[in-house]
């Protein structure tokens, strides 16, 4: 046992695999096992592993310029053209971007940056932020208030009150419909919700509304037709703004250059960035908002002396070269138009598990997307525990997949973007191979009295 405090494990439950090294879409552990790296590492590797272009970038910037901060006015070139870029790419008009060192961290950001935006302006009230059910948005203390996750709250005392977060419905049709309710039905209800909720609340005191294009760690949730389009006209309505996390949906994952191309957000007032940004081989994050809240906060800042936020990792040199080579790479090889053809592909194989007795529902877009075990198909009903997603979990390990059981019982697909369709046939055969075993793991059990 190392001395490690180990993220996001169960801490009974430790080092249970050791991976020493990766190629394409493959990593390989200490005894030499090949797995197929299902989830991307943790959605972020879209190039794969082993990328001698992003190696070698990483090696001739740390012999140029290793380290440099940004504080006091200081700068480098190629952190401004990553900011330049990321600007043309993303539909913030004439954006502005802050760097940091993650997702967790890039939302925190954005909370700061709202309540100095909406104090400056003279509407302190308008400090509230609307999160979902479900969610997954980072945590720290501020990122984990956002998160709608119990165990990211668990044991932590976190101060929703204090930030003012506020909790509306998760729009994941299959489990939260009412009996004979139609999409567009829910939708109109869950939506009907969301306002009471800001009129309750007042729309003075909400400053915005945060969501996941589609969910990650809640369970790769896509909302039904239109949703989104009506949450808008709600926000517009009570001048709320709209915050896309594309932590996990950006830079192609969907077969879009973001998700919220995909799911039809119009002009995200906030987005936070991060994960593929640099395919996971550095860590950076990145905050965007408007033209509009920068030069709100420009003269305040000036009045103090300084803009008083910031990490000393924020636009890091080597980070930066990274990341702009990633986005050079995604365009050149024509990456994202890669990952919605061979994300249809997946979609497809896998919606045609929906015929075995334990798929309730496959959910997804592009490459990601989501495996639901029931524990009847008939009604829907979910699995009390996580025993049979865990099971299944570790079966699609012992065959040499690496996957990821999200919200208790649905498996999680998001393979590095440059996986082919041959590859897709591998982690399909095995997901065959698993379901049936889960199944009779399922009988055995008791789990079905």
């Amino acid at each position: 046992m190392s001395h490690i405090i180990y993220p996001t494990t169960n801490l009974q439950k430790t080092e249970t695999l050791m991976i020493e090294r990766g190629d394409g879409i493959y990593v390989y552990d200490n005894t030499g096992k090949r797995y197929i790296e299902g989830l991307a590492s943790l959605w972020c590797t879209g190039l794969g592993y082993n990328n001698r272009e992003l190696v070698e970038t990483a090696a001739e910037q740390m012999g140029k310029l290793p380290y440099s901060h940004m504080f006091g006015g200081k700068t480098h070139q190629v952190g401004i053209d990553l900011a330049d870029k990321l600007a043309s790419m993303v539909p913030v008009d004439n954006a502005k971007i802050f760097f940091g060192n993650s997702g967790s961290d890039a939302n925190d950001t954005h909370i700061k940056m709202l309540r100095y935006y909406f104090n400056v302006i003279g509407k302190p009230e308008k400090y509230k932020i609307i999160s979902r059910e479900r969610a997954y948005h980072g945590v720290t203390m501020a990122a984990a208030s956002l998160t709608g996750l119990p165990p990211n709250h668990a044991h932590f005392d976190l101060p929703f009150s204090a930030l003012g977060i506020l909790r509306t419905d998760a729009p994941h049709y299959y489990r939260n419909a009412l009996p004979g309710e139609t999409e567009e039905a829910f939708t109109d209800r869950i939506v009907g919700n969301l306002e009471n909720l800001i009129l309750q609340e007042g729309p003075e005191t909400i400053a915005a509304f945060i969501a996941e294009p589609i969910y990650g760690a809640g369970g790769v949730i896509v909302a039904p037709e239109g949703y989104f389009a009506k949450v808008q006209a709600v926000l517009n309505k009570y001048d709320i703004l709209f915050w896309a996390d594309e932590v996990i949906t950006g830079f192609g994952r969907t077969g879009n250059a973001f998700g919220s191309t995909t799911m039809g957000i119009e002009n995200p007032q906030l987005m936070t960035l991060a994960k593929q940004l640099s395919s996971g081989y550095m860590p950076i994050s990145a905050s965007v908002i408007t033209s509009e809240q920068y030069e709100a906060m420009v003269e305040p800042s000036a009045k103090v002396g300084v803009f008083g936020h910031g990490y000393t990792y924020s636009g890091h040199p080597v980070s930066c070269a990274v990341a702009l080579k990633t986005l050079e790479i995604y365009e050149r090889d024509r990456i994202f138009e890669h990952a919605a053809e061979v994300g249809t592909y997946m979609q497809d194989k896998l919606r045609s598990l929906l015929d075995h007795p334990l798929v309730g529902e496959v959910r997804g877009k592009g490459l990601v997307a989501a495996v639901e075990l029931v524990a009847d198909k008939k009604t829907g009903k979910a699995f009390d525990d996580g025993a049979v997603g865990a099971f299944a979990q570790e079966a699609c390990q012992r065959y040499g997949l690496i996957t990821r059981a999200v919200a208790l019982s649905s498996l999680a697909f998001c393979p590095p973007m440059i996986i082919t369709k041959e590859q897709v046939d591998e982690i399909f055969d095995i997901v065959k191979k698993v379901l049936d075993e889960t199944l009779d793991f399922f009988h055995k059990s008791g789990l079905n009295q």
